[in-house]
């Protein structure tokens, strides 16, 4: 069994009083401030450049928290907001003191769980997720909703032995800890439809054989072939692929050549670089299997800044692949070539989950397959 125990700080920004002439009848209290974690820091600028957002910067090092005393600590939460002396378009933001945590309990691998809040926390700005915590045994699942008690948490459970899912439901009821079951419900819903009784064991349970199927081979086959076909390798076998995918470096072209590999496509990617012709193969192929990735230069900068790093480049190294002058010209260049084949979507993958551009993709795939009307595609994803 897994319990994941994931804190998501909920950050909610707050607007400036409409009329700042007016004064409020009650003395301002005093503001004693605080700096913000580094760990911290470095997520809140790493978010926002994801998102394609310019930064402000304070006019010293390094960001100072003001913390208004005066914040209600029943809710858990403090009133924070970065301090600046170059406008006065700083926003205010509330951070939970502690994190609200959500537990994730499951008898099998877990994935069911956490895709899911997953899914519902795209909902909500500014959450941060932790990860651990594995469990074996009813004592142990007792141990980590005791836990998830003291803490306030919510429990989030995908437990497919009834008693097990009871024992979690009965315990969340005893100790008044909000719970949702995420596989309970649709079980028994397709049970009736079926008309037939779930088996109560998780996948992959020992006793259970589950025979491999086609479309387990088919993922497997795709996998193999993506991994050959990455950054333009084997140019010649472009045809044989499903989709392809073309862009300048960084723009996340092999991660989500994998992700959709493992849904059963054949993926191959091809990268733009300046001055470097593209293969041959990438025109000859069916324009409708491309697609063309663009992403915001700043963002893109800071990537290769950090592949640069990971790279053992340090910060004196001189080098045009991170330089800003460079990227935006590899990426006038990319748009030139997206410009040349329009009948290529273009993606925009700033701010965007691989899980998100992969849906767009996917999306394009099956209107053109299903031969869809499609007006001429014009603009960017």
């Amino acid at each position: 069994m897994l319990a994941c125990p994931c804190s998501a700080f909920n950050l909610r920004a707050t607007a400036a009083p409409a009329n700042p002439d007016i004064s409020d009848p009650e003395p301002e209290p005093k503001v004693r401030k605080l700096k913000g974690s580094p760990q911290f820091n470095r997520w809140y600028r790493a978010r926002a450049l994801r998102s394609g957002h310019k930064l402000e910067r304070p006019s010293h090092g390094t960001g100072v928290l003001e913390v208004n005393p005066s914040a209600q600590r029943t809710s858990g939460t403090l009133s924070l907001e970065p301090t600046s002396t170059a406008n006065d378009s700083d926003r205010e933001v509330e951070v939970t003191d502690s994190g609200k945590p959500i537990y994730m309990v499951s008898d099998g691998t877990g994935w069911t769980a956490e895709h899911s809040v997953n899914a519902a926390l795209g909902q909500f700005e500014h959450c941060l997720v932790d990860r651990g915590c594995p469990i074996d045994d009813v004592e142990r699942l007792m141990e980590i909703i005791k836990q998830a008690a003291k803490e306030g948490a919510l429990l989030v459970y995908t437990l497919a032995d009834p008693s097990m899912a009871e024992s979690a439901k009965q315990a969340c009821k005893l100790w008044g800890i909000p719970s949702t079951d995420i596989l309970g419900p649709i079980t028994e819903a397709i049970a009736a439809h079926l008309g037939v009784s779930p088996s109560g064991l998780p996948r992959g349970a020992a006793g259970r054989n589950i025979p491999l199927s086609d479309e387990y081979f088919r993922r497997i086959e795709a996998v193999e072939f993506t991994i050959k076909q990455d950054d333009g390798a084997l140019p010649q076998n472009l045809s044989k692929a499903g989709i392809v995918l073309t862009g300048v470096s960084r723009t996340g072209k092999t991660p989500l050549s994998i992700y959709l590999a493992q849904k059963g496509y054949k993926v191959a990617n091809v990268s733009i670089v300046k001055g470097v012709a593209l293969p041959k193969g990438l025109f000859e192929v069916d324009p409708e299997k491309v697609s063309g990735l663009t992403i915001n230069p700043l963002v893109l900068q800071t990537t290769r800044k950090a592949r640069a790093k990971s790279l053992g480049f340090g910060d004196n190294a001189r080098s045009n692949y991170s330089e800003m002058a460079y990227v935006k010209e590899e990426l006038e260049f990319a748009r030139k070539v997206f410009a040349q084949n329009p009948t290529w979507p273009v993606i925009e993958v700033t701010g965007k989950a691989i899980e998100e551009t992969a849906a767009v993709i996917l999306r394009l795939y099956h209107d053109r397959k299903q031969k869809c009307s499609m007006p001429r595609i014009s603009k960017r994803y």
